[in-house]
């Protein structure tokens, strides 16, 4: 499960219609009534908001500030956490009420967390712990509890998160139920990778949330169940149980929750073999994600595109589709590390803050204490270098791996997909290279252009799997006849390309009969039967073209076309020598 499914899971709650509302009498009670709501009826929730703001009744001070946190709680819960963050921060610095600003810390958390701002969440979760002792109200106790859970559990500390979800159960307030510390427990056990789908704590928890009319907690703890039947390799049980949820997702419309069932539905068809329907599922996942999203439903999703274009036999899609898992685990390795890099950093801080505090206070202890004091301060710093040289270590073997990937995909960027020979935009930008250099040093060179005869027919004939398969075997055959320096493309179709370096024009004339002649003589056996294929090939030379690749790449078209309209499976040079070799 992701941050934002856990996130939605811990602020939202069932939805149902909401009987009509009575105009406000006790504005203070109203609101009470309203933030009792936020965990239980969301749409009666925002309602209510929407009617004490319609009718607009006289607020103390302290109803002010109580409407301004319940905003900007329903604003968190619309997912725009960028516009809750002023509102909240001002309820915490402004508000005068220690338990109001509490209960927006805890929000606050949870959004600082979602929206990738890691180092402000942790130091936040440290002012809360802090805070904890002193917090005495069930409700706002509990709030806070929880959202520490979930950011401890976010942060890979999944025992101090199980401790925290536990500690929740004795700060239960009146009138809720233990579904969402049950919960956080589950959550916890399932990071640190100590549940199994059969695990009757799962079952439970479900049966609570279900029972304590909370279905999207419910929901939540189910598709931990259904992720877990996926690992086990039990993709009917996955399935079924996502057919069973279906309606309460569809009804809740919690996007974390629709994404996770849609991704899990899509990989259980691949594990039962259904790969039509698992590339349908995984194409309306993409259809529905936001876009620039990073998570690892999209990254899982990318992945099984990739082995199904693989097995279909589509290599471009499952280069395109690889590219797009390759950057979104890019991704999450890198909001891991971010994660990883904004805890240390702020432990860090802590640390120093702890030393700092207790060196003043032992300004005036004895000589042996302050020696004490200076050996804690070396080893300290010696422990800072130690992290400093771990750190630019990762990121030294990040940055390697991160320039191997891009040297990887720049290659393949520069490939044709189907024959392995440079595709047309790299072939023509490498030969305008090339023919400058040797325009510096007044040498020569000559451009062959191929176009394999009647094409069109072996298509038609014996269908395009096989006609792929002739174009690869042209390929091999002239690679056999170039050199190591010799530039080889595809121009596009059936049309090749060829840069023969620092070669005068009669010797390129000599290798291009000899490809063709290679081709000829190379035809294609297929259960017991040949099919023929010829080439037809035009060569222009720079002493006669000059070293303007366009003028080189007319010419040789030109000479193609003659060798084409002269019947054929022939090498026809430039305009120099209208001559041409013939089969």
């Amino acid at each position: 499960m992701s941050l934002a499914a856990l996130a939605a899971a811990a602020l939202c709650a069932c939805v149902a219609a909401a009987p009509a509302m009575a105009t406000i009498t006790d504005p203070g009670a109203f609101l009470d009534e309203t933030e009792h709501l936020r965990i239980r009826n969301h749409r009666q929730f925002a309602e209510r908001l929407a009617q004490i703001h319609r009718e607009a009744p006289p607020l103390s001070p302290a109803e002010q500030w109580h409407l301004r946190y319940l905003d900007a709680f329903e604003t968190t819960l619309q997912g725009d956490y960028v516009a809750a963050e002023k509102p909240l921060r001002e309820v915490i610095d402004r508000s005068g009420d220690p338990m109001l600003a509490a209960k927006a810390s805890a929000v606050l958390l949870s959004n600082l967390a979602i929206s990738h701002r890691y180092e402000d969440a942790f130091r936040l979760a440290h002012r809360l712990t802090i805070q904890l002792p002193s917090i005495r109200n069930k409700a706002t106790r509990f709030m806070v509890l929880a959202n520490l859970s979930q950011m401890l559990n976010f942060a890979g500390q999944t025992d101090l998160a199980l401790q925290y979800a536990r500690m929740m159960e004795d700060a239960v307030p009146t009138g809720t139920t233990l579904c969402d510390p049950r919960f956080k427990q589950m959550a916890a056990l399932y990071s640190a990778k100590k549940l199994t789908a059969s695990s009757t704590a799962l079952r439970d928890t479900v049966n609570l949330c279900k029972a304590a009319g909370q279905p999207i907690i419910a929901a939540a703890t189910e598709l931990i169940i259904s992720t877990l039947d996926l690992q086990e390799h039990q993709p009917g049980k996955a399935l079924a149980l996502l057919d069973r949820i279906a309606p309460s997702l569809r009804a809740n419309r919690y996007y974390p929750h629709l994404l996770s069932a849609q991704t899990q539905r899509a990989q259980a068809y691949e594990q039962l073999g259904r790969d039509d329907e698992a590339r349908q599922t995984a194409l309306a996942v993409l259809a529905n994600a936001h876009s620039g999203e990073i998570n690892g439903f999209l990254t899982d999703i990318y992945e099984l595109l990739y082995r199904l274009a693989e097995r279909r036999g589509q290599p471009a899609a499952a280069l395109a589709y690889y590219k797009q898992y390759v950057a979104q685990n890019q991704g999450a390795l890198d909001d891991a590390a971010a994660q990883a890099l904004a805890y240390q950093t702020v432990q860090q801080q802590v640390l120093t803050h702890q030393l700092e505090t207790q060196e003043l206070a032992r300004q005036n202890s004895v000589l042996k204490l302050q020696r004490a004091l200076d050996a804690k301060a070396v080893e300290t710093s010696r422990l800072y270098i130690a992290l400093l040289l771990l750190m630019l270590a990762a990121i030294a073997v990040w940055l390697a791996r991160t320039l191997r990937s891009k040297l990887h995909f720049k290659h393949l960027a520069s490939r044709d997909a189907l024959t392995g020979t440079l595709n047309h935009q790299h072939f023509m930008g490498e030969c305008d290279r090339l023919l400058r250099g040797l325009e510096t040093r007044s040498a020569h060179a000559c451009l062959i252009w191929i176009d394999l005869d009647h094409f069109k027919q072996i298509n038609d004939t014996h269908g395009h799997a096989i006609g792929d398969l002739a174009l690869r075997h042209a390929v091999q055959v002239c690679r056999q006849h170039l050199r190591p320096g010799d530039l080889f493309g595809r121009l596009g179709g059936e049309e090749f390309g060829i840069l023969l370096d620092d070669c005068p024009r009669e010797q390129a004339i000599a290798i291009a009969d000899r490809i063709r002649l290679a081709i000829e003589a190379s035809p294609m056996v297929l259960n017991d039967a040949e099919v023929a294929i010829s080439a037809s090939i035009g060569v222009a030379a720079t002493a006669t073209s000059g070293h303007d690749l366009q003028r080189l790449c007319r010419d040789a078209d030109a000479a193609l076309y003659r060798a084409k309209r002269a019947g054929r499976n022939r090498v026809v040079a430039d305009a120099a020598d209208s001559s041409f070799v013939e089969a």
